[in-house]
């Protein structure tokens, strides 16, 4: 289960649900207004084409680019009932703002091509409600042009920004996942030396025990065996993401080093309750699983200190189950919504893309009363635990 999907979820239903508000208002508005100014029966068209409009902005998320087409194609067919029947003019308010959103929303996700077809044929129907409904002064827009014209307008900022930001945003997403890449392609070579080393001084141990005890050759060589496939099967966790040729390896991060981890994070913030396997020597773990249990508990610790200055407690657990070993770290902040998004930042997706490398998973999100929990698994061969 992963929660931020599911309060995004709630989020768009909660839009929807506002815009359907607004249109509805907006629709009454307009039926009371030519009610009362024009009499009989002549709002009913502006009720038709608003209505109808209204369904198929409300519906625009199963496809866009259908919906912008038919909520255009409403208008354009408004625009000429109207003109020809002697009707109020059209789109009227509530078919304008549909046709806003519906704008915008093209503009937002579709394909360049696509969402410029739309926008070109967004100012197609203001310039026809001009022609059609000039104003009644001689000169400049009509009322109901100059409505259409805001309304295209709007969508065409508030399109164009928000695919601007969604850019910039996806960038910036991709140089953290290329960073982390980096990183762990330089990791490769404290996975080669850990490994290799491993070998060589079985090698060498293999090469006396020949010498003086030739019958014990046999069981020397499965052991080198056995050490090169668990180098085979690290090395394979990590060499498709070598994306550089820098020889400068990092310090890796010892399972060790947690405490001293979790001791300076709370000198200047909430107690950290620190738990380890019992009875496992975690200093024998392999390196890119080591310093990969030392950065999901690094980041998370930093988000706690950066979104949750209320937390009270923290709670790091580091579990082996099989072969599989999570790392769980739970705050007992206070719930506060507007922070569930910033909490799930930059620093996820690093952690996420590390973990997927290495055939893990990552979940993030609040908790079932208050807090914020971040829980990692990552597979073990059951030859790493040695």
């Amino acid at each position: 289960m992963y929660v931020p999907n599911r309060l995004a979820g709630r989020v768009r239903v909660a839009a929807d649900v506002g815009l359907g508000v607004l249109l509805g208002a907006t629709l009454l508005g307009t039926v009371i207004a030519l009610a009362a100014s024009w009499g009989g029966r002549y709002w009913l068209s502006d009720l038709a084409a608003g209505a109808v409009g209204s369904a198929v902005a409300l519906t625009r998320r199963r496809h866009r680019l259908r919906a912008a087409v038919a909520g255009l194609g409403v208008a354009a067919v408004a625009i000429a009932v109207a003109r020809s029947a002697g009707l109020p003019a059209e789109p009227g308010p509530a078919l304008a703002l549909a046709l806003a959103v519906l704008v915008g929303s093209a503009l937002r996700h579709l394909p360049p091509r696509s969402a410029g077809a739309v926008a070109g044929a967004g100012l197609a129907i203001v310039v026809g409600a001009q022609l059609a409904f000039p104003s009644s002064s001689g000169g400049g827009l009509g009322a109901v042009p100059a409505l259409n014209a805001a309304g295209w307008l709007a969508a065409l900022a508030g399109g164009l920004g928000l695919r601007l930001l969604a850019a910039r945003r996806a960038a910036a997403t991709e140089r953290v996942r290329q960073d982390e890449r980096l990183a762990l392609a330089r990791e490769l070579h404290d996975v080669v030396a850990h490994h290799i080393t491993g070998i060589v001084v079985q090698a060498q141990a293999a090469q006396i025990v020949a010498r003086r005890h030739p019958e014990r050759a046999g069981a020397a060589l499965a052991g080198i065996e056995s050490a090169g496939s668990d180098a085979l099967a690290a090395m394979r966790r990590v060499v498709g993401l070598l994306r550089d040729t820098d020889d400068a390896a990092p310090t890796g991060a010892d399972p060790e080093q947690l405490g001293e981890l979790v001791r300076r994070f709370a000198d200047h913030g909430p107690p950290v309750r620190l738990r380890l396997p019992d009875g496992e020597d975690t200093s024998d773990w392999p390196p890119e699983v080591a310093s990969t249990v030392h950065r999901v508990v690094r980041e998370s610790l930093t988000n706690v200190a950066r979104h949750a200055p209320q937390a009270r407690s923290v709670t790091v657990t580091v579990a082996r189950d099989g072969t599989a070993l999570t790392v769980e770290v739970v705050d007992d902040a206070p719930p506060a919504g507007s922070r569930y998004p910033h909490r799930a930042g930059y620093g996820l997706v690093g952690m996420r893309e590390r973990l997927e490398a290495l055939g893990g998973t990552l979940r993030a999100g609040p908790g079932p009363e208050a807090g914020w929990a971040v829980h990692a698994s990552l597979p073990v061969p059951v030859g790493d635990r040695r």
